[in-house]
Formats: C-alpha cells, structure tokens, sequence
C-alpha cells in the first residue's frame, strides 16, 4: 500500500513538472459547471434549446433539471413554488446560478420569472401599481459568488424569438469568449424624456471608463450606423431601425421603457429584438415600473463588471437595485472579456486579461491549488484596459495574479 502511494505521488511530481503551470485569477467568474440547467419537458423550446446548451456549453447531466409545467405568459404562483420548491430540492448545492431554457413563462404574477427564481416570491419585490420603491437586491453592486455570499441563485432565460435564434445566440456566446474586442459602447440620449431617466449620469459613465473601454454619448432616438457596439442602452418604447446597428457577438443591450420584459406579444419592443440584432444578453421590465432608474441596468455597473471578466448573468444581476419586475435574457455564461491564458513551453505563460485600474500585477506561486501561495514576482506597471503579458521563468505549477491598484500594498490572496 505504501508503495502504490509513493508510486501515485512520484507521478503527480512528474505531471506537474511536464505540464505549463496553471493560472487562477481572482475572483473567479461563473463556468458551466457553476450553472443549473432547467428545462420544462412540456415545451419543446425547451427541451431543444436546453439540449442545445448543454451539448455547446458542457453543462453536466446532474446539473440539468427536467420538470412539467404548461408554457404560456404568466407562471401561477402556485405552481411557480412547486416548480422552485422541485428545482431547489434536485440541484446540486455547488450550482451558483441558473439557465432557465425557456422563452415562456417570463412572469409570476407581480414579478419577473427570472427574479422570482432568484429571490423567491414575494410582493415586496413589486410596487403594486403604486410606483413606490421595492426590496433592494442583496448582489446589486457586489463582487464575489452570490450564492455562497447571499445564498441567492442568480437566474436567466436561455429566450429566443425561435429555437434557431437562440441557437444563433449561443454560438455567438462561444465565439466571443476571451476575444477582449476593440470596440464601442452607445449610451443614447433619446427624446423621450419619460424614459430617458438614465441619462444624466451617461456622461459621468463615459468619463469614467474612457481610460478602459470607448465610450460615446449620442444623441439619438433609433440607433444610427454603428459598426462596433459591444454596449448600447438606450430608453424608447419601440426599437426603430436596428438593422443598422451591428451589435458585435458578446454584446449587451437594452431599452428602458415599461414592457420590454413582455417577451411575446407586447404593445412595446421585447428585450429579444436584442438578442436576434446580435447581443448575448439584455433586459427589460414585465409590468409597469413607473420609470425608475433603479428597476433597469446601470450602463456603468453593467459594462465595468462584464470588462473585468464578468460573465453576462453576473454583470447585468449586479447592476439592477430593484430586479423584482424585471427579467434578464440571454445567454448566462458570455464573456468576451474572459481572461485567456497560453502555455508556451513548459515554464511560460502568454497571458491576456483587463485591468480595471491602474496599478500592478503580483504574482503568487504555490505547489498546490490550495496553497500556500507565496509572492514571487512584481510585473511592470499596468494601465486600464487590456493587457497582454508573457509571464516567465514559472516553476511552480500553480500561480494566482493580483492586481494592486496604484498607491495600495498587495494583500496575500
């Protein structure tokens, strides 16, 4: 016995030594094996389009859930709890967050389907059509895992106007991960002043990221010919002329007005003319939120968090203070901005990543990938935006990167 196990450590030295040494960054963004797939046998989107996910995703089979509700608008909250309660019960605990693949339901009575996966049912999460404000979300504006955090489930609609748009809509996903695109992001000022109530803070957003990430402030109400959008907000009930706009794999958009949430049907443009006009992800509002900003996307929020890394879900959840009545859509796990790392040879790293800030990298190696991690390296000042790095001389087989922004120390990860 105590031979097999010398033999098994021997050649777990030797595999280290032969392999390129793995990065971690910090903190980690949400992977498929992160995500809980829910699928409603009953409707055959679902079922062809939550396939379709877990095939291109590699999302495990104990990670998919199957259950049995009839499709249509709006879930009764009845069966909503026995569905949530059914979910709850058969998902792994390791599961941060959900694909719900399914365009309908998108509400459950007062609140949006997504919201109340996340949050559970409670009115709290509605004005009640008396415009007051309504129950803060616990992720909005953090960092880190929401539900080992918060214990909330962060949930999105795998929504589609037809299983080949989403299907469509996947792919992007995959093509744009860790592609880090030179790019635009579209905050429009628009006429409609009732839905223009994001507006005055577009132009602080745009001073505040132009060191990372093009920003441009336009003022249109239908968006002219841009050719680059990674970002476009906007707030209009009807979305005009998106044909000339190319919206590029990865990227995120929405409109604020009161009915983008009505996936299907709706008096107002859904939140799927995004997804078919190219975006991966998008937002909107499935009954009436009385134009507050804090029910709809920060730009600001959304955009820093999806440029550091952020997977899609992450980055629109963080950046709405009041989510009850609103539904995301869109693919969970797309992240262009995804940090990408190459081997080259057995003791180097070709490394691209973003940095938020400006300040520095500090490298931390270990023999193990749980530690002790101990500092061996200070690289050249880093400047926002992206960065590329050839990282050398690694001798150890486990490395994690901390960005200390200028005039701070480096804290032990």
């Amino acid at each position: 016995m105590r031979r097999a196990w010398w033999g098994l450590m021997l050649w777990m030295a030797m595999a280290a030594a032969w392999a390129a040494p793995t990065l971690l960054f910090e903190p980690p963004a949400l992977e498929a094996d992160d995500l809980g797939l829910v699928i409603n046998e009953l409707d055959p989107y679902s079922v062809a389009v939550g396939a379709y996910y877990a095939e291109r995703r590699g999302v495990s089979a104990d990670r998919v859930v199957r259950v049995r509700f009839e499709p249509g608008p709006s879930l009764p909250l009845a069966e909503f709890e026995r569905v949530r309660a059914e979910v709850e019960a058969r998902m792994p605990r390791t599961v941060q967050a959900y694909a719900l693949a399914w365009t309908a339901p998108w509400r459950v009575a007062c609140m949006s389907v997504t919201s109340a996966f996340t949050l559970g049912f409670d009115r709290a999460w509605c004005s009640d059509k008396q415009c007051a404000p309504t129950r803060a979300s616990p992720i909005f504006d953090t960092v880190g895992r929401a539900f080992v955090d918060h214990g909330v489930r962060p949930a999105m609609l795998l929504a589609g106007e037809s299983v080949e748009a989403a299907r469509a809509m996947i792919d992007r996903g995959l093509e744009a991960e860790g592609t880090h695109p030179q790019a635009t992001a579209y905050l429009a000022v628009t006429t409609d002043a009732a839905r223009n109530s994001r507006a005055p803070w577009f132009e602080a957003t745009a001073a505040a990221l132009k060191s990372r990430f093009a920003v441009r402030v336009v003022h249109e109400t239908r968006p002219a010919g841009h050719a680059d959008a990674m970002f476009y907000f906007t707030g209009v009930p009807r979305i005009e002329g998106l044909d000339q706009l190319r919206l590029l794999p990865g990227s995120l958009a929405d409109h604020l007005t009161s009915f983008g949430g009505v996936l299907q049907g709706g008096s107002q443009t859904s939140a799927l003319a995004w997804l078919s006009a190219g975006a991966s992800a998008s937002y909107g509002t499935v009954v009436e939120p009385c134009s507050h900003p804090q029910k709809f996307p920060v730009p600001g929020l959304v955009m820093a968090n999806y440029l550091s890394g952020a997977t899609a879900i992450e980055a629109y959840w963080r950046s709405v203070a009041w989510p009850g009545e609103g539904v995301f859509v869109g693919d969970p796990l797309a992240r262009p901005f995804a940090p990408v790392v190459r081997a080259v040879g057995a003791d180097a790293l070709r490394v691209t990543f973003h940095s938020p800030v400006r300040g520095h990298l500090v490298l931390y190696g270990a023999p193990s990938p749980i530690g002790p991690f101990r500092p061996v390296a200070q690289h050249p000042p880093l400047v926002p935006g992206t960065v590329r790095l050839m990282l050398r001389g690694l001798d150890q087989p486990f490395y994690r990167v901390v960005l200390v922004p200028e005039g701070m120390k480096p804290a032990r990860p």
